[in-house]
């Protein structure tokens, strides 16, 4: 099944692989990033999200000049560990880096 474009969000997560997607939320792109945990954290929308798209008009981080930035870095899952969130984050470096030299319809045709 082709991957949604919807569901490749600014921050490098692929929402189609979470496990959320369905329940408690339908992805950042189809939602415009107010996903569930933005209320719980008392937020209008994710900061990554509104930073992309409404401040600097970008399809993701990883085409912004200052990427990685201390919002990227420091927005992080509370129920990761210290090692998880660093692996969490070099990830989605990679990811969008990744995105970027191939784009992102090229890269969803890659992606498992």
């Amino acid at each position: 099944m082709p991957k949604d474009l919807a569901l490749a969000a600014v921050c490098g997560i692929y929402c189609g692989d979470c496990e959320f997607l369905g329940k408690q939320c339908e992805g950042c792109g189809n939602i415009q990033g107010k996903p569930f945990w933005t209320a719980q954290a008392n937020m209008d929308v994710c900061p990554l999200y509104g930073c992309c798209t409404d401040r600097k008009k970008v399809e993701h981080c990883g085409l912004c000049d200052e990427f990685p930035c201390n919002t990227f870095t420091s927005l992080r899952d509370p129920s990761y560990t210290d090692v998880e969130y660093e692996k969490a984050i070099h990830d989605r470096i990679i990811t969008l880096r990744t995105r970027k030299e191939m784009g992102t319809e090229a890269w969803l045709k890659e992606e498992p």
